[in-house]
């Protein structure tokens, strides 16, 4: 069965399925970017899709951002959850970009 997903950034190995998808399911990523990606296990609706194999500890992007690194490998269409990835802090002071005042 079609399933689809949200795909915002080319840059993105990750997509988010907008209805749970079961094991075998297509799923088609809609957004900035498109691609398909057959699912390998259950994904729950509004959870990641892994969009190609990620090996541990690379960084994991999603809507164009590092949302966190791999703590293990994760197969493409196989489920991106806070079980396999974790945090990765930010400094959001200095990525703020300052107006033209300096305000």
């Amino acid at each position: 069965m079609e399933k689809k997903a949200i795909l915002l950034d080319e840059k993105d190995n990750v997509a988010t399925c907008t209805s749970e998808a079961q094991p075998e399911d297509m799923v088609i990523c809609h957004g900035g970017g498109r691609a398909k990606v057959r699912a390998v296990e259950l994904i729950p609706i509004w959870h990641k899709i892994a969009l190609k194999p990620i090996a541990k500890g690379e960084m994991v992007y999603k809507y164009g951002e590092i949302i966190g690194e791999t703590l293990r490998d994760i197969p493409q269409g196989g489920w991106v959850s806070h079980e396999n990835i974790r945090s990765i802090p930010r400094d959001y002071a200095s990525e703020y970009v300052m107006g033209k005042e300096g305000k």
